[in-house]
């Protein structure tokens, strides 16, 4: 079947490589002269380009049929924490205002329909629809490799790849936390949400990915509620607390000078753990006091001192613990600035701690060659996440029956979907021998010999017959997918109404996504 499948994919592959405009990734590159050329040459060059199309798209039905054994696929790839290094991810990394943008990039290659990214500080992950497994992966790893400048055969090493129900699962797992540095951290699923929110103001989901992610977010919520999952360090700004606090000496950690520079979502977070664990000061660098005022106001037991961006190396020699979560793409802190800074006291250990929640990074990993300072970055959380790890592991699988349960729903949709052009087809197949039979019995009897009213009875009398024979086949192809029993006498009814009237469905849909994105392509 998958050998059917590749030499069928390589007949489409043929007519997106014809439609593409010269000069793109998957045309040889048009030489410096050529660029130069009349525009004549160009107008019939789009000539041939366009006919090149109309030929290929029909190679492209003739061997539609071994195409269509492969149903588009849900897939995610990408890289965590799990699979490659910080040095990789920050590199990858795309920033929220940028997700809409590089949806609309991924949705407009060859073989992807739809797309979502989700790229945080422990993971870049790409969600797609996709009208061919291989070659969408490839060219969605090309596109990783062009974003970060990371070459593919490098990237493979650390990527990962899931397909149809296991993406699925892996997504529902990330949005409850199971797949987290902290399991159970609260704070990806307010990213997955934002996922939702940016494609619903971008209007860049298609449905699949939409409803996927929704129910990502039920899954999430579920598991949080009815495991109680998140109790503890469930954040990496929580984990990063109490690493802090673990680093330093029993009886000095609440009395030590804490910094944090940053004062985003992350930041207020490092605060408000830091306020849980019983620490009564905190001095924060940030740009502006705005947001700094904003957090005073909400949190009472803690003092929060300001100062601003341009005294943060006079405030990091003032400190014991410095935490950094900016958005800042190249590091704050270098070698050089720690060498010059004060060492902390031997109450405080003797040695000055970089807790970097950041990626890309904020403190250059080479602060550590500094006699009198260590940095720790995301990465190093894992410390802290292995205490209570069984109890942590126990609630897991609880949550993993929730998610099989949230994941057999989104499934059984997504199934129910594949009979609603069959539906479309069946009645416009019934409408076009109605309209057409009509038609020869009016001529029949002439058009003269028939008032408007009798005229009207006619075809009322047709479209009566029609809607008749059409109620039972209709009612054994509409499911709403909740019963799976139901759901799979529904569509083997689906798959004999389709060989019984050569309606061709998964064909024609094909050749409308194939033509969509010639036009696309040409535009």
């Amino acid at each position: 079947m998958m050998a059917s499948t590749t030499s069928s994919a390589a007949v489409a592959g043929a007519l997106f490589s014809a439609s593409k405009p010269r000069g793109s990734a998957a045309c040889p590159r048009v030489p410096a002269g050529r660029r130069r050329a009349s525009c004549v040459v160009r107008c019939d060059a789009g000539v041939e380009a366009k006919a090149a199309s109309i030929a290929a798209l029909e190679q492209f039905k003739i061997s539609a049929d071994r195409y269509m054994k492969e149903r588009s696929s849900i897939a995610v790839i990408g890289l965590s924490i799990h699979t490659a290094p910080v040095e990789m991810r920050e590199k990858l990394a795309v920033a929220e205002e940028l997700w809409p943008r590089a949806v609309s990039e991924l949705t407009n290659l060859n073989h992807i329909e739809e797309a979502a990214v989700l790229s945080t500080c422990n993971r870049m992950e790409i969600y797609v629809v996709a009208l061919s497994w291989n070659r969408g992966m490839r060219e969605v790893v090309d596109w990783m490799s062009m974003k970060s400048g990371i070459p593919a055969s490098e990237l493979r090493e650390h990527l990962f790849m899931l397909r149809d129900s296991d993406a699925t699962r892996h997504l529902f797992e990330v949005s409850a936390g199971l797949d987290s540095l902290v399991l159970g951290e609260g704070q990806i699923l307010a990213q997955v949400k934002q996922v939702v929110r940016s494609g619903q103001n971008s209007g860049g989901l298609g449905k699949n990915i939409d409803r996927m992610f929704k129910d990502a977010i039920t899954a999430g919520k579920r598991v949080r509620c009815e495991t109680n999952i998140s109790s503890g360090a469930v954040s990496v700004s929580s984990a990063a607390v109490e690493l802090a606090l673990m680093k330093l000496p029993r009886s000095d950690c609440l009395s030590a000078r804490m910094l944090l520079i940053g004062a985003g979502k992350m930041g207020k977070l490092v605060i408000k753990h830091l306020m849980a664990k019983g620490c009564k000061k905190v001095v924060v660098v940030n740009r502006s006091v705005e947001r700094v005022d904003a957090i005073r106001e909400e949190m009472n037991d803690i003092e929060i001192v300001y100062r601003p961006l341009t005294e943060m190396y006079e405030a990091a020699a003032d400190a014991d613990v410095v935490f950094t979560s900016t958005s800042s793409e190249s590091p704050l802190f270098m070698k050089e600035h720690a060498q010059v800074l004060p060492p902390v006291s031997d109450a405080a250990g003797g040695v000055r701690l970089f807790v970097d929640i950041s990626v890309p990074r904020n403190v250059s990993a080479c602060v550590s060659d500094v006699g009198h300072a260590r940095v720790y970055n995301v990465d190093d959380l894992k410390e802290v996440v292995e205490e209570n790890k069984q109890d942590r592991l126990r609630k897991a699988m609880e949550a993993q029956t929730i998610i099989s349960e949230e994941l057999k729903r989104f499934e059984a949709w997504r199934d129910s979907l594949e009979t609603v052009p069959t539906i479309k087809s069946l009645r416009s197949y019934a409408d076009r021998i109605r309209a057409s039979e009509l038609d020869k019995c009016l001529q029949k009897i002439g058009e003269d010999a028939l008032t408007k009213k009798m005229k009207k009875s006619i075809e009322q009398l047709s479209t009566g017959i029609v809607n008749k024979l059409l109620h039972g086949p209709l009612q054994h192809l509409r499911c709403d997918g909740t019963d799976s029993h139901t759901l799979g006498e529904t569509l083997e009814n689906m798959r004999a109404l389709n060989r019984m009237f050569s309606l061709d469905t998964e064909k024609a849909i094909m050749e409308q996504k194939i033509k969509s994105k010639v036009e696309k392509t040409q535009n």
